[in-house]
């Protein structure tokens, strides 16, 4: 089973860092910040945790490089994203003991219209004529009617490093809508990037891979990722920094590129979101999520509140280059 098959495959990278460090599960549990006895749970295959910063603080105590926590996170959102969709998955009720059937006169030609009935009802699901979407419409004409990404080739979550029609398919949808990205059906840094805004938008977990509740929020085209573009942007950061608005914009710029849907993962596991990248332990002490950071507006003035605090911009020291010369960026 595909899911059994990526857990499997995150335990086996876990027990290859866990036997590599040459430490026990309590001395690595008590590192990383988790239970011994939940990390050999996650190197057995027995579960999945649900935070990925948990995985991410054993890689780092074992002394995983960066190719491998990349490696380690894409093994573990496909398994994590199975185990969701494994979970939702319900098995049908099956009573007992069959009630026994009731006794009917059923006339030779009543007996010839059911058969009539089920033999058309077979020929229609067996051609797959038939698409029922959650509203009992049909499924919109054109490109997408096929839904490649649910053909038994794409049925694992689209991921990063995938090379293939799926990932085109993602791409395809992603700019229908309106999400600013190059069709060339590589999953690199930048399709990740718009899968994650994606999901943000969409209401869903950001994982980062296109497992099947994603695939399903594509094809039903009701999530937008149109965003301000970046003159808007920039008058928008001038008009709230008053104070220092050539030094905001070009940390701004330094920061997103100006783009309000800029999503970049830190070494640490978490991730940073919107306009002035935002990282998630400042929205925490902020108050906002993810989904209020692709906001322009409310990036921008939690930026702003952050910058008024000491009236300077040491939230952003990576940008420090775009301090010494603003004009320049």
């Amino acid at each position: 089973m595909t899911v059994t098959l990526h857990v499997d495959k995150f335990a086996a990278y876990l027990r290859m860092l866990k036997d590599r460090s040459g430490q026990g599960y309590e001395r690595l549990g008590r590192r990383a910040g988790a239970s011994g006895s939940s990390l050999h749970r996650y190197c057995s295959g027995q579960s999945v945790p649900a935070d990925y910063r948990v995985v991410h603080s054993f890689a780092k105590v074992c002394g995983a490089s960066a190719e491998e926590l990349r490696e380690l996170h894409q093994l573990w959102a496909l398994a994590d994203a199975g185990r969701v969709e494994e979970g939702h998955a319900e098995a049908p009720v099956v009573p007992a003991t069959a009630p026994p059937a009731p006794a009917a006169d059923v006339t030779p030609r009543r007996r010839r219209g059911y058969a009539a009935l089920a033999i058309a009802i077979m020929i229609l699901l067996a051609g797959g004529l038939v698409w029922v979407t959650a509203d009992g419409s049909e499924p919109p004409p054109g490109r997408y009617a096929d839904r490649v990404l649910f053909s038994p080739a794409c049925q694992p979550p689209v991921s990063m490093g995938q090379h293939d029609e799926c990932v085109t398919e993602v791409q395809n949808l992603l700019v229908a809508a309106q999400g600013r990205l190059s069709v060339d059906g590589s999953f690199g840094p930048e399709t990740l990037r718009r899968v994650t805004a994606f999901q943000v938008m969409a209401g869903l977990p950001a994982r980062g891979v296109v497992d099947e509740a994603t695939k399903n929020a594509l094809y039903d085209r009701r999530t937008s990722l149109a965003a301000w573009p970046g003159p808007v942007v920039e008058q928008r950061i001038r008009a709230v920094f008053t104070e220092a608005p050539d030094t905001a914009v070009a940390i701004a710029r330094c920061a997103s590129f100006l783009d309000p849907l800029w999503v970049l993962p830190n070494t640490n596991g978490s991730r940073n979101w919107g306009i002035f990248q935002i990282s998630d332990a400042r929205l925490l002490d902020l108050g906002g999520t993810p989904r209020q950071a692709f906001d322009p507006v409310w990036n921008i003035d939690a930026a702003h509140r952050l910058w008024s605090a000491h009236h300077d911009f040491r939230d952003w020291p990576s940008c420090s280059a775009a301090l010494q010369d603003p004009r320049s960026h």
